[in-house]
C-alpha cells in the first residue's frame, strides 16, 4: 500500500469540495471530506434520517479516525479496520435507511474508500473505543501498552464506563446483562456470550439419570486475538476438572506485548478460578460447587453490545435471555406441598440423597440466604427438584459473585421473575417505547402547526 503524496492529497481535498456524488473511484475523497458531504445530506433530509441510524455510524467512524490515539494516516491497517467497522454499522441499520440518501452515499463511499486503500472486507473491526490518558498520567508498566488496559484509558475527569453483570448457576438460573432473572431448561450446549471479543458456551446435562433437572457440566471460553494485547486463548472446565490455566497450559495472553492484560488466578484449588481480561475491562468467575459449574461475569456495556449484527443475534443467553419455550415458571411449583426430583416418567429410577418438602427446603436455604429474593427462591426450587444440598451453596456463591461484580448495589436483590416475557423483552420496555413514539409524534404535530 503506497502512501499518498502531498500533491495527491491536495487534489483529493479539492475534489472533496465538489461533493461525492458522480465521482468515480479515482476521485475518492478522504474520510474528512466524505463525512462533510454526509453532514450536508443530514441537514437537507432530516425527516428521512429520523429513524435511520447513519448519523451514529458516521460519528463512530469519525471518532475512530481522529484524535491522538489514531496514527494519522489513511494508509495504515487501522484505517481499514475503521472502514470495516463503518461498513458493519451501515449494514446493521440498512432496514431503516432504505430511502435515506445519506445512507446510500455512505455505502458507496465506503466501497470506494476500501477499494482505493486496498482494504479487505474480511478482517478485524474497531476495538472498544479507548480514551487516551493525558501525558504523564499513565500508570501502566512498559510491558502492557495503554490500549491493553480498558479502564486506565479513561481520563481522570471523564465518566467511568458502565458495567453489567451476567450469571448462571443451579438448575440452571440465568441473570442477564439487563438484570432479568430466568430459570431455564436449556439442555445441551448453549451460547452464553458471543461478541467480537469473546465467546462463552455452556453445556447442561441431567442432574440424575432420567431427571428433567439440568445443571452446567461443561464451560468453554474463547478469548479472541486482540491487536498487540493477547493471542487467542481457550479456557475449558468440566465436572471435577477446574483448571487454573488455559487449554495450552499458559496463564496469560501469550507472547504479545500486552499478554499480562489477560490472566488466570486460582482462588481455591479445584473450586474457584478468576480470569481478568483487562484489555476489555472484563472479570470472569468460574466455580465448581458440588459436581457442577457456576459462571459470573462483569463486562462493560460497550463490550457486551459489540456484536456484528445485534438485530439478528439469535442465541446469546446473557444478552437475550432464554427462549420462551425453554423457560420454567417455578412459582407454580409452590402450589404442591412436597416434591421429589423431577423425573421423565413414573418408573424412572432416581437415587437422591434427600427428599425435601417446601418447608424443609426453605429452612435449609434460609441458613445461607436470609433475604427471600430470587436467589433464595432458586435455592428452594433446586433442593426440591434435585435433592442435592450443594445447590444451596451454588445459589449462595452466585449471590456473593453478584455482590462483588455488579456495579449497582441497589440491584443486588431481585424479586420479580421474567420467565413469561414473550420475545425476551419486558412489557414495560415496550410500553416505554410506545410512549416515546407517541410523545415524538405529538411534538412533530405541534411543531408543524405552530
Amino acid at each position: 500500500m503506497q502512501p499518498l503524496s502531498s500533491s495527491s492529497r491536495e487534489r483529493i481535498v479539492v475534489k472533496d469540495r465538489a461533493g461525492w456524488m458522480g465521482m468515480g473511484r479515482g476521485a475518492a475523497p478522504t474520510a474528512l471530506g466524505f463525512l462533510q458531504t454526509l453532514a450536508v445530506f443530514l441537514c437537507i433530509f432530516p425527516a428521512a434520517t429520523s429513524q435511520c441510524k447513519i448519523l451514529k455510524c458516521n460519528s463512530e467512524f469519525w471518532t475512530a479516525t481522529s484524535g491522538t490515539h489514531y496514527p494519522g494516516s489513511e494508509d495504515t491497517p487501522e484505517f481499514c479496520t475503521a472502514l470495516r467497522a463503518y461498513s458493519h454499522c451501515t449494514r446493521r441499520t440498512a432496514r431503516t435507511c432504505r430511502g435515506d440518501l445519506a445512507y446510500h452515499s455512505a455505502v458507496h463511499g465506503i466501497e470506494d474508500l476500501m477499494s482505493q486503500h486496498n482494504c479487505s472486507k474480511d478482517g478485524p473491526t474497531s476495538q472498544p473505543r479507548l480514551r487516551t490518558l493525558p501525558p504523564g498520567d499513565s500508570q501502566e508498566r512498559s510491558d502492557s501498552p495503554e490500549i491493553c488496559h480498558y479502564e486506565k484509558s479513561f481520563h481522570k475527569h471523564s465518566a467511568p464506563p458502565n458495567y453489567t453483570h451476567c450469571g448462571l448457576f443451579g438448575d440452571p438460573h440465568l441473570r442477564t446483562f439487563t438484570d432479568r432473572f430466568q430459570t431455564c431448561q436449556v439442555r445441551g450446549a448453549w451460547p452464553l456470550i458471543d461478541n467480537n471479543y469473546l465467546n462463552v458456551q455452556v453445556t447442561n446435562t441431567p442432574v440424575l439419570p432420567g431427571s428433567a433437572a439440568t445443571a452446567t457440566s461443561k464451560l468453554t471460553i474463547i478469548f479472541k486475538n486482540f491487536q498487540e494485547c493477547v493471542e487467542q486463548k481457550v479456557y475449558q472446565a468440566e465436572m471435577d476438572e477446574l483448571p487454573a490455566a488455559f487449554a495450552d497450559g499458559s496463564k496469560n495472553g501469550g507472547d504479545k506485548h500486552g499478554a499480562n492484560s489477560l490472566k488466570i488466578t486460582e482462588k481455591v484449588s479445584g473450586q474457584h478460578v478468576e480470569i481478568q481480561a483487562k484489555y476489555i475491562g472484563t472479570t470472569i468467575i468460574v466455580r465448581q460447587v458440588g459436581r457442577y459449574l457456576t459462571f459470573a461475569v462483569r463486562m462493560p456495556e460497550e463490550v457486551v453490545n459489540a456484536v456484528e449484527d445485534r438485530d439478528n443475534q439469535g442465541l446469546y443467553l446473557c444478552l437475550r435471555g432464554c427462549p420462551l419455550n425453554e423457560q420454567i415458571d417455578f412459582q407454580s411449583f409452590h402450589a404442591t406441598e412436597s416434591w421429589g426430583p423431577r423425573r421423565k416418567g413414573p418408573n424412572t429410577p432416581v437415587s437422591s440423597p434427600e427428599i425435601f418438602t417446601y418447608e424443609t427446603a426453605t429452612a435449609r436455604c434460609k441458613e445461607k440466604l436470609p433475604v427471600e429474593d430470587l436467589y433464595f427462591q432458586a435455592c428452594v426450587f433446586d433442593l426440591l427438584t434435585t435433592g442435592d444440598v450443594n445447590f444451596t451453596l451454588a445459589a449462595y456463591y452466585a449471590f456473593e459473585d453478584v455482590k462483588m461484580l455488579h456495579s449497582n448495589k441497589d440491584k443486588l436483590h431481585l424479586y420479580e421473575r421474567t420467565w413469561d416475557l414473550p420475545g425476551n423483552a419486558a412489557p414495560s420496555g415496550q410500553c416505554q417505547v410506545f410512549l416515546l413514539f407517541l410523545a415524538a409524534s405529538v411534538w412533530c404535530l405541534v411543531s408543524v402547526f405552530s
